[in-house]
């Protein structure tokens, strides 16, 4: 058997003549084991807003987004399409139009995004289960759906045949405008639903059917802005990537859902290091107590070190001794922090233990990866620490 592993483990399970030292082993082990729980818990937590946040999102956004690189839109041609339709990985697109214009309703006014779309539309995104009222457009007609921010701007409902909402779209062209009457197409629209999904996407979009968007901005049937995909779940994205470039002769722009909410997800990651980072801060700072229990011990040892180091062991092992000790402290304080947090996660995943609002619980993901990261940390942390505290054995201590 490894000497220093042995006597390691015998100093770890044996208590102290010292009763102080006792109690400073038990202050240092509950340091370790309440930082790894601490740590464990707070990734988890964040992991589980990171999904909470994201899912606002995913509600709208594709798997994949084609945009023009060359202007706000492009012609696609029916083989295009049929190229298209055999990419492998490819669930289901569908074209859209995506234009700024002005919105009006009785004496109010707000310029957002008009979002043509065609009937493969609530196949590709599950807008319809966003729904807050009423039901989704029909192709080819007059009909919108409006979000519910902006039916709170503008104190409108749905199917109110009296009040229309008017929709005005600049006329493409150049030169300086004569009559500002005949700068802009105009259209009467029915909102026929209200969608809502968060404040900030509740104002975003309004849903128009893709042959009326194309009629208001004087668009050729074929002339679109962008697709989006809906992706397979083990499609290559990389490879439907190139072969989407092939078929549009790169003059298209792809973008992910991540690639999409780009400053979100950053946003995130960034929240996500900070508080790794402040709680690996008190997770070192727990871990001078073992700095300081390993010393004591040290000191309390002294004797018997001095003893085996004169029947020949070399300092290293005796300084081996420590680092094994603290370490082995580390990973068994850290495996018994790691179960409690984990007995928190599910308990608070199951039961809802802890709410934001009576109707919504404080939202956790339990995932392999926070897992590593915290033994990975706590290891070696406590690694530093025990070699920090085994480097006071000497042969000037001993002497």
């Amino acid at each position: 058997m490894n000497f220093p592993l042995y006597i390691a483990k015998r100093y770890i399970f044996s208590r102290s003549k010292n009763n102080a030292i006792n109690i400073i082993n038990r202050i240092a082990s509950m340091g370790i084991i309440v930082g790894t729980m601490a740590l464990f818990v707070v990734l988890s937590v964040f992991s589980g807003l990171k999904v909470f946040s994201l899912s606002f999102t995913n509600e709208i956004d594709p798997d994949l987004k084609m945009t023009s690189t060359l202007g706000k839109s492009f012609l696609i041609s029916p083989e295009q399409e049929n190229q298209i339709k055999k990419i492998n990985g490819v669930a289901s697109y569908t074209k859209i139009i995506e234009e700024r214009v002005l919105f009006l309703f009785k004496d109010k006014q707000h310029v957002t995004y008009l979002k043509g779309v065609d009937s493969v539309y609530p196949v590709v995104n599950d807008i319809k289960v966003k729904l807050f009222n009423g039901q989704w457009l029909k192709p080819d007609s007059y009909q919108v759906v409006i979000g519910y921010g902006m039916a709170q701007d503008f104190s409108l409902g749905i199917l109110d045949f009296e009040n229309p909402l008017q929709i005005f779209a600049p006329k493409p062209g150049k030169g300086a405008i004569e009559n500002p009457e005949e700068a802009f197409n105009k259209t009467d629209v029915l909102p026929v639903g209200i969608y809502s999904i968060s404040e900030d996407l509740d104002s975003k979009y309004v849903f128009a059917d893709l042959g009326l968007t194309q009629e208001l901005l004087m668009y050729k049937p074929n002339q679109i802005s962008g697709i989006e995909f809906k992706l397979h779940q083990n499609a290559d994205e990389n490879l439907i990537d190139t072969q989407l470039k092939k078929i549009f002769h790169n003059k298209i722009t792809l973008k992910n859902r991540a690639q999409l909410n780009e400053s979100l997800y950053k946003m995130l990651n960034t929240e996500n290091i900070a508080v790794y980072l402040i709680f690996t801060l008190v997770i070192i700072v727990a871990l001078f107590n073992l700095v300081g229990a390993l010393i004591m011990m040290i000191l309390d040892k002294k004797g018997n070190l001095k003893t085996l180091f004169n029947l020949g062991t070399e300092i290293n092992s005796l300084r081996k001794i420590f680092l094994l000790q603290g370490t082995l402290l580390s990973i068994f304080g850290g495996l018994i922090g790691l179960s409690l947090g984990i007995i928190l996660v599910i308990l608070q995943q199951r039961y809802e233990l802890i709410m934001i609002t009576p109707t919504l619980a404080y939202p956790v993901v339990f995932t392999l990866e926070n897992v590593m990261i915290v033994m990975a940390t706590i290891v070696s942390l406590g690694f530093v620490a025990s070699l920090i505290a085994s480097s006071r054995v000497s042969k000037k201590l001993l002497d």
